[in-house]
């Protein structure tokens, strides 16, 4: 239904960036999960035809979305006449295209990175024309260059990004995206605050492992002069470069705040109980403290709270001998983003065995944090115990 009402909205057309550059690719409204994040605004799958002496497309779709990418290039050209087709990055939601495109573009030359090149091989066992670049080679379409850096671990081995020198447009492949579906193309058409946080979400889901990397990849782009950054997901930064620059950043280097997120599945309210007296030791020593319970709150959301915390506490009450399976689940997906240099709690409730607590402190203390001294609660707790706690860890508080 979400794309139908984007044809009917007439956004099926080709978005010019600048002069001989356009947007071709396609809106995703519907989607709701991608690898297991939450992506409640949908997406965006952005590819860029470079008209030239040498036709260029810079990346592709999803293969779903193949037909509408097509539509947009066909405005503007035969899409049989595409001479190059450049894939910053093998995962199919950038190369999901590619196999069909080659049908009608049967003697385009895909150009991608020495993983690149593996990686697609091994995704979709064809034997491809290909041109193999790394960092300081360039590409001569005619009147323009386009200019390679890898970055690899941005956030897949093979990954790259593609710099048009004489339009200064740095095409950035994952870095600086955004899951969001919207029918304006740009950073200064659209809501910067939505923008903003869109952008958080997907570096603290997608990018957040990868901090070093992305220093790196900052460093090695930081010299090419930039007016665009043509993003794979979500809308073009033109406007608000220096913005996003920066929150990179300071994502990168793990930069946090006196920020508490108490994290945590509960019973019969027991361990709600214990993490409003968590959070009420943190609000007494002057930390902005979030309590977000994972009955109304996706991972993905809680991981986008995390990215800017300095203390990441998590409860679960003793179900069966062991945690929740909630919290199971929110404790993997954590270890897998593994955010670096932070303070960890665990806390809980339990009847009788109680060793759900101490199973989430093993958790936590695989994914490298400092410990904090557990709080547990047999039953239900009262006043008394609830103020013991938050006296407790609000001792603990530097």
């Amino acid at each position: 239904m979400a794309r139908k009402l984007c044809k009917e909205a007439n956004v099926l057309k080709a978005v010019q960036v600048k002069e001989g550059i356009y947007w071709v690719g396609a809106i995703d409204g519907g989607l709701r999960d991608f690898h297991g994040y939450l992506t409640q605004r949908g997406s965006t799958y952005n590819a860029y035809l470079i008209i030239d002496e040498k036709i260029t497309l810079v990346d592709t779709v999803k293969h779903y979305l193949y037909d509408e990418m097509i539509e947009r290039i066909s405005q503007i050209i035969d899409p049989s006449k595409i001479d190059y087709i450049i894939c910053n990055h093998v995962e199919m939601d950038h190369s999901g295209g590619i196999p069909k495109l080659l049908e009608v573009a049967p003697n385009a030359t895909i150009v991608t990175s020495p993983n690149g090149e593996k990686g697609l091989r091994a995704h979709y066992k064809k034997d491809w024309e290909f041109k193999i670049v790394k960092s300081g080679d360039t590409l001569n379409i005619g009147k323009r260059n386009l200019a390679f850096v890898l970055t690899q671990m941005v956030h897949w081995p093979d990954n790259m990004v593609s710099y048009l020198v004489e339009d200064k447009i740095l095409f950035s492949n994952d870095a600086f995206g955004q899951h969001l579906a919207s029918e304006e193309r740009f950073d200064d058409e659209a809501s910067m605050p939505i923008v903003m946080e869109e952008a958080k979400k997907y570096y603290a889901n997608i990018v957040l492992p990868y901090g070093g990397q992305v220093q790196k990849a900052l460093e090695a782009v930081a010299p090419l002069e930039t007016d665009i950054i043509a993003t794979s997901h979500g809308i073009i930064w033109r406007s608000h470069i220096a913005e996003i620059i920066e929150a990179y950043k300071q994502w990168s280097t793990n930069t946090t705040a006196p920020k508490a997120v108490i994290v945590y599945d509960t019973m019969w309210d027991s361990t709600e109980k214990v993490a409003s007296a968590i959070q009420k030791a943190f609000e007494n020593k002057g930390y902005q403290a979030v309590t977000m319970s994972l009955k109304e709150n996706h991972i993905s959301d809680v991981m986008t709270e995390i990215i800017d915390a300095q203390y990441i506490c998590v409860g679960s009450p003793t179900l069966n001998n062991n945690l929740l399976p909630s919290v199971a689940a929110f404790l993997t997906y954590l270890k897998g983003l593994s955010p670096k240099g932070r303070k960890a709690l665990a806390f809980g409730s339990y009847g009788w065995g109680g060793q759900s607590i101490g199973q989430v402190e093993e958790w936590l203390k695989s994914c490298g944090f400092e410990m904090l001294e557990q709080s547990k609660v047999q039953y239900i707790p009262d006043q008394e115990i609830l103020e013991a706690i938050t006296a407790k860890v609000a001792n603990e508080l530097k």
